[in-house]
């Protein structure tokens, strides 16, 4: 089993959207904040949606994204928090309905029955956050405890152009949940 670091433990958890190339301004200001972070992707951004090498190397460890066998050792420790950014279509609704066919839906089912805080920015075009599951999920998530960031479509604002992914938002969630990367005692 891996062994519990001084510093609080943070899963990041990211799934297949075109944003999520950004994932290490998110885990350079959870640093920041006093974290440790491991991350977990889905198998589908496993397939260059984010640049693999360069999160291990500012993690220090390797990025998760398959179950290990029962022999291997846990390569993270139990995580203090875990973030969900960028949080898919597919990865809400699998994981409101108790979905766990991939290491980070399994994680994501398992950190609710553990207790542990959960922020989430979803990253769901606007036809498909119109879909009535899509809905329900979220309703079904937060009533579970799970905070939300606000929607992102990546749709062009007023002026044009996109607006930039709220990746610090994620850790904002968290603190307002008391988990803030710093340890008590």
């Amino acid at each position: 089993m891996s062994e519990r670091t001084e510093q609080p433990f943070l899963y990041v958890v990211v799934c297949a959207a075109g944003v999520a190339a950004g994932v290490g301004e998110l885990i350079a200001a959870a640093q920041a904040r006093g974290w440790e972070v491991g991350v977990i992707a889905t198998p589908v951004a496993m397939n260059g949606f984010f640049d693999t090498a360069g999160v291990e190397a500012r993690t220090g460890r390797p990025v998760r994204s398959a179950w290990r066998t029962p022999a291997d050792p846990r390569p993270f420790p139990p995580p203090d928090a875990v973030v969900v950014a960028p949080a898919t279509f597919n990865t809400v609704n699998k994981w409101a309905a108790g979905i766990a066919d991939t290491l980070a839906l399994g994680t994501l089912c398992e950190a609710v029955g553990l207790g542990v805080p959960i922020s989430v920015l979803p990253c769901v075009a606007g036809a498909l956050a119109t879909h009535p599951a899509y809905g329900d999920s979220l309703t079904r998530l937060s009533g579970m405890g799970v905070r939300f960031g606000d929607p992102y479509t990546g749709d062009p604002g007023p002026d044009g152009g996109r607006p930039a992914f709220p990746w610090e938002r994620a850790l904002d969630l968290l603190r307002a949940d008391g988990a803030d990367g710093r340890r008590n005692g």
